[in-house]
């Protein structure tokens, strides 16, 4: 795909999503924070449980994992006791309904060795489910040489968390009956709380997870694959996927993948897809392009937080080169006198009381001083912006499935 492509609803974006899977393994999806990440992926999980005629029944057909699923765990801190401290399940997803006939722990401690230096127990209980019970996880605890029933860091949590989910992906690839029924595995941010470098061992194992989803087969050797979204907001962890599922590996086929950009350019309901290549656009970037637009003399709106919008990202450009101040940003002016006014400008109208919940508009004379100091800036440093406004239009919406 070339260009940028607009969607006007999550609906339409999944569409397209689940379209570019049935010619290719993976999708690679980079977004922001507060893009809708999260929303698209419980869309793309809803879209394949209605009832179509391919599907007559609705039977699920993604396994996923998102902030959804972290949230199944919650922490009991033993107030009264202060000594057994555990991670409690929420019984009634049916995420774990399998987790005692999947045998999962020993897969999990393998997953875990990598990243931590925890062990764990699970307790199960008998839960009431329809006419009789099952067996289900109820907690677990947590364990480091001789000291039981301690507490892990939120990093250390959700690491474990994501190791449950490795495990239970295994099951699924090995075409365990309880995920008979599915087809996909949509991935979104699995590494909040995550060090560097976790991140890029997380990333490559999961490399690994996915290519044997693409190559998968079934009992009888035919072809099995399970598709995959992945969606991510952390650049390195995108740019090591990217590079992990490029490479062609002696004896294996190649996985075919196709990587987007997601934006929500104008903070609605509509979004856009732009390909893009395995380092992606950082947030500054994009905070510098919407700077542009709210700038443009003719279709932008200035308020006076955009001055601490800019003030902030030339505090970045600056950190980045390792000095302290945006006086470093400045000194790449060509005019002394400018260096000055856009200085004192900055200092005086990128304060605290300029609160973005109560937008003010700037004055005429603000604007056109914002205007010079962000075009100075932009042309200084040689930013390369990418195009976020679309300039094809998107394709034709498919009919919506059967209810």
């Amino acid at each position: 795909m070339s260009g940028i492509r607009t969607y006007q609803s999550l609906a339409k974006l999944v569409s397209r999503l689940r379209d570019d899977l049935n010619d290719t393994d993976l999708v690679l999806l980079y977004a922001y924070n507060r893009t809708g990440k999260t929303r698209l992926s419980m869309e793309f999980k809803d879209a394949g449980k209605r009832k179509t005629r391919k599907n007559p029944k609705g039977t699920p057909d993604t396994l996923y994992f998102n902030a959804f699923t972290e949230d199944l765990f919650v922490w009991e801190n033993d107030l009264e006791g202060d000594s057994i401290r555990r991670l409690q399940l929420n019984e009634k997803s049916s995420f774990f309904n399998a987790m005692t006939e999947l045998a999962l722990d020993e897969t999990i401690a393998r997953y875990l060795f990598r990243y931590a230096d925890f062990e764990f127990d699970f307790t199960y209980k008998e839960v009431q489910q329809e006419k009789g019970t099952i067996s289900k996880p109820d907690f677990v605890s947590f364990r480091k040489g001789d000291e039981t029933n301690i507490k892990v860091s939120r990093g250390e949590q959700n690491i474990f968390i994501w190791c449950v989910f490795m495990a239970i992906c295994e099951r699924m690839l090995d075409g365990h009956q309880s995920y008979q029924g599915k087809k996909y595995l949509y991935i979104d941010d699995p590494i909040s709380s995550l060090d560097d470098n976790n991140a890029i061992s997380v990333a490559c194992d999961l490399a690994k997870l996915l290519r044997r989803a693409a190559t998968r087969k079934d009992g009888n050797s035919a072809p099995a694959p399970i598709r995959v979204i992945f969606s991510s907001h952390h650049a390195l962890f995108f740019n090591v996927m990217c590079n992990e599922i490029s490479r062609r590996l002696e004896g294996e086929p190649k996985i075919t993948h196709k990587r987007y950009f997601l934006h929500r350019p104008g903070g609605d309901g509509a979004y856009t897809l732009q390909a893009t290549d395995d380092t992606p656009f950082f947030h500054h970037v994009a905070t510098l392009v919407e700077l542009q637009r709210a700038a443009d003399p003719a279709k932008g709106k200035l308020y006076t937080f955009h001055f601490n919008a800019l003030r902030s990202v030339m505090e970045k450009t600056a950190s980045f080169f390792g000095h302290p101040s945006i006086a470093f940003c400045l000194k790449a002016l060509d005019k002394e006198e400018d260096r000055a006014l856009f200085n004192r400008a900055l200092n005086l109208l990128s304060h605290g009381a300029y609160a973005i919940h109560e937008p003010t508009e700037m004055g005429e004379d603000n604007k056109e001083l914002f205007r010079r100091i962000l075009r100075e800036f932009i042309a200084s440093f040689d930013f390369a912006l990418p195009g976020v406004i679309a300039t094809q239009p998107a394709p034709a919406p498919e009919e919506a499935p059967a209810q």
